[in-house]
């Protein structure tokens, strides 16, 4: 087995997965896949063949220039040379062959790091790379925000965002940080909740905190699908320090919280419904459905429409 060697790490050229030897016993039907194992087995090929398509693709697109190369030499081909990339890489060439080939190897998300980087990939890029590879991309790392209770001033939202607030109208919708505390909402939005103020979160409901200091009607339902999915959250940052704080500050206020916190029950999902009971228009049901903004992953973007399955099409109350 050879390694190439780059500082003071060595990395192990890879083995293919190949089958064994087969017993003298086995028959030819029983050596056959299982016919549920197909489409997995037609998935992972697939997903390879990508993998070898895009890497080449990628590879092409960097000029020895751009990696800091001397480009010395007449190249057959664009961009760089495999050789190249594995160096930059530190990787073993014969390894990133048999990646760039599709072959059937075991790759690490380290390796495929040193990857993304020698192909000077960018976010979007490089979780590709990871699902091509058959892993599940890192969160997204943004620099969480320099005031962790934004309880005066809400920071300005990108005006797209804007935009689809405001042509929500005349239903209600609003932004939450990563942290789930209120960024904006529309007018609708406010003619129901009355004058929220940013920094305020949903999960003040186990404090008091809620303007009123009412909770939603539905709370005894809600309230352990909102712990289950902040919990789901919090994992995707688990190097920010606020979402840890938030729980001991929540589990330490309200016993509720803490019990809830302590069945490490998990949700995700994008839909769910809420229920407010108005002062003046009585019990309104809606149904929420949360998008998750690529171009601004530590914003989510919540739109309510009236429950279909209550017969009320009445818009939010505007005043």
């Amino acid at each position: 087995m050879s390694t190439r060697t780059r500082g003071t790490a060595t990395t192990p050229e890879p083995q293919p997965d190949t089958p064994g030897t087969a017993a003298p016993t086995q028959t030819a039907a029983s050596a056959r896949p299982a016919a549920s194992a197909r489409p997995a087995r037609a998935a992972r090929t697939r997903r390879r063949t990508e993998l070898s398509a895009f890497l080449r693709d990628r590879r092409a697109r960097v000029s020895p220039r751009d990696a800091g190369l001397p480009e010395g030499g007449r190249r057959r081909t664009p961009g760089l040379r495999r050789e190249e990339v594995a160096t930059l890489a530190g990787v073993g060439l014969t390894w990133y062959t048999w990646l760039e080939q599709g072959r059937a190897i075991s790759v690490t998300t380290s390796v495929l790091d040193a990857v993304a980087g020698a192909l000077r990939l960018d976010g979007t890029e490089r979780a590709h790379l990871y699902r091509l590879a058959g892993h599940e991309p890192r969160p997204h790392r943004t620099a969480p925000p320099r005031d962790p209770h934004p309880a005066d001033a809400a920071p300005g939202l990108p005006a797209a965002v804007v935009r689809v607030l405001d042509g929500w109208l005349p239903h209600p919708a609003y932004v939450l940080d990563r942290h789930w505390r209120f960024l904006g909402g529309n007018t609708a939005l406010h003619a129901l909740f009355g004058d929220l103020r940013p920094g305020i979160s949903c999960l003040d409901g186990f404090t008091g905190k809620l303007p009123g200091g009412h909770r939603p009607a539905n709370w005894d339902q809600l309230a352990p699908q909102l712990v289950a999915g902040f919990r789901t959250d919090a994992a995707r940052y688990p190097d920010d320090p606020e979402f840890p704080r938030v729980v001991t500050e929540l589990s330490t206020a309200d016993a509720g919280f803490a019990e809830l916190w302590r069945r490490q029950e998990v949700r995700d999902t994008a839909v769910g419904a809420k229920t407010l009971d108005h002062p003046t228009e009585g019990r309104l049901h809606f149904d929420r459905t949360t998008v998750h903004l690529a171009d601004h992953p530590d914003l989510h973007l919540s739109l309510l429409l009236p429950a279909a399955d209550t017969g009320d099409e009445r818009p939010a109350p505007t005043g």
